[in-house]
């Protein structure tokens, strides 16, 4: 059973957070998917239990990568849409 402070681990490998709180029933084996922290002072994010890839002692991975993931920081995202761009316009310059 997946407990709250466990350590959760993207597809790349790198380490996302931890398990705030597990979302299903216990008492009729439901298991709807994790609320993740992020930081200390961020609000935990939702991840569905379809994109959970295994769960050993103390560790949750999950399939996505950490750009994937919506715990991603929109500063990575902003950089990762920025530099798109940029491709697209020196593509269309040649």
């Amino acid at each position: 059973m997946i407990r709250a402070g466990w350590k959760v681990v993207a597809a790349d490998g790198s380490e996302v957070g931890e398990v705030d709180e597990v979302a299903g029933d216990d008492t009729e084996d439901i298991f709807d998917g994790l609320a993740i922290a992020t930081s200390s002072f961020g609000k935990p994010r939702y991840v569905p239990a379809e994109q959970i890839a295994g769960i050993s002692e103390g560790v949750v991975r999950l399939t996505l990568t950490r750009e994937q993931g919506s715990w991603a920081s929109i500063s990575s995202r902003r950089r990762a849409r920025r530099s798109s761009r940029t491709a697209r316009v020196v593509s269309a310059r040649r």
